[in-house]
């Protein structure tokens, strides 16, 4: 899961902070704007600690940027990151052999929207996730605009890519795993369910599409979040953070 990747710009204070503080070894080089303050001079102080090269630009040159071919939001400061890779099956495998309690995994069955990726990111390492698996095809991938969303999560908690997600689901199974499904029409709702001491792998539908049939197929039981009448759903790292934690409450009531 240490495999690094090519060169990206990532940009905004919490973004190159987070990378400076938590992979330094990535960094290869900081760039700032004229500006100075206490936000710009700390950042400055973290990469020539590191060693890193820290350098000058003007606000025309920060506009030029660009990440996944749209302006990068830069707030006057850059930084140039070998990116971290996914990992694969077999990353997997060693992460739950070397897991000594019981895991919990989010599975993301297609999402493509890379700030929904980041934001899921975030919330799963919050919430104490092992790893956060989804599929290689059709679905985002640890881009520089899902890295920045993360907040610095994408560099900490391991991500895994697979190539097929329902036979992941159904080795996952055969580990002793239950597969929780999240669907509008679950016919448990989330605060009935009860998986304080159960190893499990919580999946998450698309935006919009949902968990596709296959994927449903692979599920041990459906639930549903219980919303106030007339919303119908919730974004996909909303609903993902929800039923997260409360996995998360009902772990740390049973002590």
């Amino acid at each position: 899961m240490g495999r690094h990747g090519e060169l990206d710009w990532i940009g905004g204070f919490h973004a190159v902070e987070a990378a400076l503080r938590e992979r330094p070894e990535r960094v290869d080089r900081v760039v700032l704007s004229g500006r100075d303050d206490r936000r710009v001079r700390r950042l400055r102080s973290l990469a020539e600690r590191e060693g890193i090269a820290v350098e000058s630009r003007d606000e025309p040159w920060f506009d030029a940027l660009r990440s996944d071919g749209k302006p990068l939001r830069h707030q006057g400061v850059a930084a140039r990151v070998a990116s971290s890779q996914a990992g694969d099956e077999h990353d997997l495998a060693a992460l739950l052999d070397a897991a000594d309690e019981s895991p919990l995994l989010l599975v993301l069955d297609g999402v493509t929207d890379p700030h929904n990726l980041g934001a899921c990111l975030r919330g799963a390492e919050a919430a104490g996730v092992l790893a956060v698996v989804a599929p290689k095809d059709r679905a985002c991938g640890l881009t520089p605009a899902a890295r920045k969303t993360s907040a610095g999560s994408s560099e900490r908690l391991p991500f895994v890519q697979v190539t097929n997600l329902a036979r992941t689901l159904a080795d996952l199974k055969a580990r002793g795993l239950w597969i929780v499904g999240a669907a509008g029409e679950g016919p448990v709702s989330l605060y009935e369910s009860d998986f304080a001491c159960e190893p499990v792998a919580l999946v998450m539908g698309a935006e919009g599409g949902g968990l596709r049939r296959l994927t449903r197929e692979r599920c041990d039981q459906l639930i549903h979040i219980p919303m106030a009448a007339g919303v119908e759903s919730l974004n996909v790292s909303v609903a993902s953070a929800v039923c997260l934690f409360e996995f998360r409450r009902q772990r740390l009531a049973a002590g």
